[in-house]
């Protein structure tokens, strides 16, 4: 038996599934975190601990360029973001359908079985 839980997500999935495949909230959430994998680029560059990555950055630091690499991390990182969570809950979706499906199938195949067992 599928929890209520479940029955609402069924619900909810078989309205919005596609609608939430180009949503732009998971987009956003991916997107934040491209933005913090730069942001924790420019504080190991700047923080200066490994001296040597430290002076050939600084002698060939182009900023449009690191910028450029943050931006396209960024969109990356949000597009997979996106695209992972979406193919997870169709696939939560699809488990809890084949789910009912077998339970509405149980019951046919026990009275089956109780006729078969009777003659």
């Amino acid at each position: 038996m599928l929890s209520e839980q479940e029955e609402r997500f069924i619900q909810y999935w078989s309205v919005n599934g596609e609608r939430q495949k180009t949503s732009i909230r998971p987009f956003l959430v991916g997107m934040s975190s491209g933005f913090v994998v730069g942001i924790m680029v420019l504080v190991v560059l700047s923080s200066g601990w490994y001296e040597r990555a430290n002076m050939v950055a600084n002698t060939r630091f182009n900023s449009v360029v690191f910028i450029l690499a943050i931006l396209i991390i960024s969109f990356f990182m949000a597009f997979l973001y996106r695209k992972f969570r979406w193919e997870i809950q169709d696939q939560q979706y699809r488990e809890l359908m084949a789910k009912k499906a077998k339970q509405k199938n149980q019951p046919e195949a026990a009275i089956q079985e109780d006729a078969g067992s009777t003659t």
